[in-house]
């Protein structure tokens, strides 16, 4: 079980809470989430996502990754314009936060 901030993700089940309540991702979801929680705190970038969750080595955009982003950011509560779970960091990748930017 991974816990950071109010998501708690179990790798095993494959399951999800936000504050104790379930949330249901969908496979690639879950896996983006995962590939995030587990390195909290740490950027992950783009590349590392497609081949982690992806299981790409090339591809033409990254598009697919902001797509399912964004699906992850509504389902967790996380504004897109101030998130406080996963944050954009430009010309890197993504970064799941280990404490909220207000804490």
């Amino acid at each position: 079980m991974i816990k950071v901030q109010e998501i708690s993700v179990d790798p095993e089940t494959r399951q999800a809470w936000k504050d104790g309540e379930e949330v249901a991702l969908s496979r690639k979801e879950f896996d983006l989430v995962h590939a995030l929680i587990a390195r909290a705190g740490d950027i992950v970038t783009r590349d590392e996502l497609m081949r982690e969750v992806w299981h790409a080595s090339f591809w033409t955009s990254s598009k697919t990754i902001d797509v399912h982003l964004g699906w992850v950011r509504r389902k967790l509560g996380d504004d897109s314009r101030r998130p406080h779970l996963i944050t954009t960091i430009r010309g890197k990748g993504l970064r799941f936060e280990k404490a909220s930017p207000a804490a």
